[in-house]
C-alpha cells in the first residue's frame, strides 16, 4: 500500500511537471507570437485592402467583395463608398462577417454641419445594429471663410465638425481616424493642432502615401510626431517629378526611403494598400499593389514579413 501511494504521489508530481512546462510553452509561443507581429507590420495578415468599392470596374457587391479578399488572403477592409452603395452598408457588413474579415474603417466625408447629414446617421446607427467597433476615417471641408481665418481661428472652426462626428463615434465604442487629402486639413500640423485642442481619446490620424505629394522632402521630421496618434498607414509609390506622380508600390522613386522609416519607426498598427488608379479592376490593383510590396521588403531584407507572402 506504501508503495502505491508513493508511486501515486510520484505521478501526481510528474503531472504537475508536464503542464507546468506546458503553460510556460505556450506563453513563451504566445510572446514569441506577439513580439513577432510587432516586428512585421508589413506581413500579409496586416495589410487593409482600401479604395476597393467605387473604384472596380467590375462593380463587384458585398458577397463578391469579401470572396475577392478571402482570395488574396486579406482579412481587413476600409469601406469607401458613394451614395448608390448607401442601401447596402448592411449587406456589406453582413459579407465581411461571414467571410471572416475585420471592418478596419468605415471612410465619411463631411462637411461643416454633419449633424445635418443623413448619410452619417445611418453610418451611425448600421454600425451600432451590428455591434461593430471600428474607426471613421474621416475629412472634413466646406468650412466658411477659413482662408480669412488665423490659425487659431481655423482650428475652432473645424474643430465643431470633428467634435460632434468624434462624440458620436464615441457612442457606439468608435474611433475617428483624420484623414489627410489635401488643403487645410490635410496638413499634419493641423491635424495634430486639432488632436491637441479637442482632447478626445477616440481621435487619430490616418496617413496617406497617395496624399503626400507635398509632404516628401519633411517626411523623416513629421512622421515621428504622427507615430502615437496614428490608426492606419495607407502606401502607395511615388515619383519625383512637377507633379509628383503617384504609382504602385515600388515603382516609385521616394517610397522606399519612406517605407524605410516607418520600418524602423515604433508604428505597430495595420498598413493599407490601395487601388483607386492602380488598375480598372480592384483584384488586380491590389494585387499589383502586393507584389510591388514584396518587392521595396525583399531590398529592406524583411525576411519576417516576406514570409508571410509565400
Amino acid at each position: 500500500m506504501k508503495a502505491y501511494m508513493k508511486f501515486r504521489s510520484g505521478k501526481a508530481i510528474v503531472q504537475l511537471f508536464v503542464v507546468g512546462v506546458f503553460l510556460v510553452s505556450c506563453a513563451t509561443s504566445a510572446h514569441a507570437q506577439k513580439v513577432g507581429s510587432e516586428e512585421t507590420i508589413f506581413s500579409r495578415e496586416n495589410l487593409i485592402a482600401w479604395c476597393i468599392v467605387p473604384y472596380d470596374v467590375k462593380e463587384r457587391n458585398a458577397e463578391q467583395r469579401a470572396q475577392m479578399l478571402n482570395k488574396l488572403g486579406i482579412t481587413m477592409l476600409a469601406y469607401d463608398w458613394r451614395e448608390k452603395h448607401v442601401p447596402s452598408f448592411e449587406e456589406e457588413i453582413e459579407q465581411l462577417k461571414k467571410h471572416n474579415i475585420k471592418l478596419q474603417a468605415f471612410w465619411y466625408y463631411s462637411g461643416p454641419n454633419p449633424e445635418n447629414d443623413k448619410n452619417f446617421a445611418t453610418i451611425i446607427e448600421v454600425l451600432k445594429k451590428h455591434n461593430v467597433k471600428t474607426e471613421i476615417w474621416c475629412m472634413v471641408s466646406g468650412v466658411k471663410g477659413l482662408d480669412e481665418m488665423t490659425q487659431e481661428e481655423k482650428v475652432r472652426a473645424v474643430a465643431t465638425p470633428v467634435a460632434y462626428i468624434a462624440d458620436k463615434a464615441a457612442e457606439i465604442g468608435c474611433k475617428i481616424g483624420l484623414y489627410n487629402h489635401g488643403g487645410w486639413f490635410g496638413e499634419p500640423d493641423n491635424q495634430l493642432q486639432l488632436i491637441d485642442y479637442l482632447k478626445k481619446s477616440n481621435i487619430g490620424i490616418v496617413y496617406n502615401f497617395h496624399h503626400a505629394e507635398e509632404h516628401i522632402k519633411a517626411f523623416p521630421e513629421f512622421f515621428p510626431k504622427l507615430v502615437p496618434h496614428l490608426l492606419a498607414l495607407n502606401l502607395s509609390g511615388l515619383k519625383k517629378g512637377n507633379p509628383v506622380k503617384v504609382l504602385p508600390i515600388g515603382q516609385g522613386d521616394v517610397e522606399l526611403d519612406m517605407i524605410k522609416i516607418v520600418k524602423n519607426s515604433r508604428y505597430k498598427g495595420p498598413i493599407g494598400i490601395i487601388n483607386e488608379d492602380t488598375a480598372p479592376d480592384a483584384e488586380v490593383g491590389l494585387m499589383m499593389n502586393i507584389e510591388g510590396l514584396r518587392g521595396v521588403l525583399e531590398k529592406l531584407g524583411d525576411k519576417a514579413a516576406l514570409d508571410s507572402y509565400k
